[in-house]
């Protein structure tokens, strides 16, 4: 199967990679509430040898704070184990400006934390000059600060986001994320910013190497994030149906957005993961099969597993697609979660 395909595995996740870069929001926790399976799979793949890196591009908290959360909801968790998107942002921008610049920060402790470890001087306003502008999210980002932020990015300021998520996941709902915001700073500008979040694979890397590991894993909820990351690094992706993208979206993933892997929640680590495989026309995984015909999606078979149907249509669609075949959107039903 294309390299751009769903991956098999005879062994569970979690034995066959010794790193998971998980994702927080969608993937452990949805707001400030536990999602089913989460701790139990997490706590399984440390049990298993894993190691895990809470990888977010969530920049308005500080690993300390991120890390109490999940040891409240079952998830013990160390400061350490956090690579966030704040942190990210402070080590591109040490890529281009050296240390004790002014830097104008917009966002949160995360990121104010992160700026000031590497050795800047952090203003407030576009008149003390700051040579760059960092932007991430925070509940408390108002037009002042992104007035401030676009007065200097027109000055010369290298803008610096540490995400761009139009979307934030919360209790109630989605609401604007950091890429919202910054597409304020953009309008007013006409500067494409550079971005230190996933897509990006800087997080990643970043965490791969603090953990020396040799077999990492991407876990996460979003394709366009979280999964196209991992594409862009070229590291395995498992997709895990529990946040914001849906498996109808996997179905019609981009080819740089398609995970390597599916699975209901976070105890997908804990079990092999079946490669659906082509037989008589049929794309089948398991009990489940697929095709694509006169441009329609069929779906068929007696599957066990509502995963193994998704799989399955994965498999069909991608292959589709990729042979320019595609089928029509509108045939792709919207798959069990």
């Amino acid at each position: 199967m294309s390299a751009r395909g769903l991956l098999g595995s005879d062994e569970a996740l979690a034995v066959r990679y010794d790193l998971a870069l998980v994702d927080l929001d969608g993937v452990a926790y949805r707001g400030h509430d536990p999602i089913d399976g989460a701790a139990e799979g997490l706590a399984g793949a440390r049990a298993a040898g894993m190691r895990l890196v809470f990888v977010t591009n969530n920049a308005s908290r500080e690993p300390e704070a991120v890390a109490e959360q999940l040891t409240g909801l079952d998830i013990p968790t160390r400061a350490a184990e956090v690579m966030t998107a704040a942190q990210a942002a402070a080590e591109l921008l040490a890529t281009r400006v050296p240390a004790g610049e002014p830097v104008l920060v917009v966002g949160g402790a995360g990121l104010h934390t992160a700026v000031a470890a590497k050795g800047y001087r952090i203003v407030g306003s576009a008149d003390d000059a700051p040579v760059a502008v960092v932007q991430g999210y925070a509940a408390d980002v108002g037009w002042q600060q992104l007035a401030e932020a676009a007065y200097a990015v027109q000055r010369g300021a290298w803008h610096v986001a540490s995400n761009l998520d139009l979307s934030l996941p919360t209790a109630r709902g989605f609401a604007p994320g950091n890429g919202a915001l910054v597409g304020a700073v953009r309008a007013a500008t006409g500067v494409e910013p550079a971005s230190a979040g996933k897509p990006s694979p800087t997080m990643y890397r970043l965490a791969v190497d603090r953990a020396g590991a040799a077999r990492p894993l991407v876990v996460g909820d979003r394709l366009d994030t979280d999964l196209a990351g991992a594409r862009a690094g070229d590291i395995p992706g498992l997709h895990v149906l529990t946040g914001v993208s849906t498996a109808r979206d996997a179905v019609l993933a981009d080819a740089g957005e398609r995970p390597h892997y599916l699975a209901a929640d976070l105890r997908g680590l804990l079990v092999p993961h079946p490669e659906p495989l082509p037989e008589d026309g049929w794309w089948v995984c398991r009990g489940a099969a697929a095709r694509v015909v006169d441009g329609a999606l069929e779906l068929g078979g007696r599957p066990e597993d509502a995963v193994d149907l998704v799989r399955a249509a994965c498999a069909a669609t991608w292959d589709a697609v990729d042979r320019g075949a595609g089928p029509d959107p509108a045939t792709v039903p919207d798959l069990p979660r």
